[in-house]
């Protein structure tokens, strides 16, 4: 099984920048594809960024340019650079990897509890 911690989010002015990092930990054999998804009050949970294992990004259009998604392989780390923040940003940001815990088991979508991120104007 597939744990994953997020941090790095808070309270920032528009404008400002954060950095989110999700650490996956656990029985892992292979990290595929990662990605940051967001989820406002009352909206819909959506792809921020996406990132896959031979490292071709993705991601939406709204935060094009501002945001960078990366990943760390040997340390299981995913990080979220964020710049140029927007009120419209406030959410809680969710880290989702798609992994393997051994070769003889299929691949399993797993899920952070999400870190919170303000952006006021």
């Amino acid at each position: 099984q597939v744990q994953l911690v997020e941090s790095g989010g808070g309270l920032v002015q528009a404008g400002g920048s954060l950095r989110l990092s999700c650490a996956a930990s656990g029985s892992i054999f292979r990290i595929y594809a990662t990605g940051w998804y967001r989820q406002a009050p009352g909206k819909q949970r959506e792809l921020v960024a996406a990132i896959t294992d031979d490292g071709i990004t993705n991601y939406a259009d709204s935060v094009k340019g501002r945001f960078t998604i990366s990943r760390d392989n040997a340390k299981k780390m995913v990080y979220l650079q964020m710049s140029s923040l927007k009120p419209e940003d406030t959410a809680v940001y969710f880290c989702n990897v798609d992994a393997r815990t051994t070769i003889l088991v299929p691949r399993v979508i797993s899920w952070g509890q999400g870190t919170q991120v303000t952006v006021s104007s």
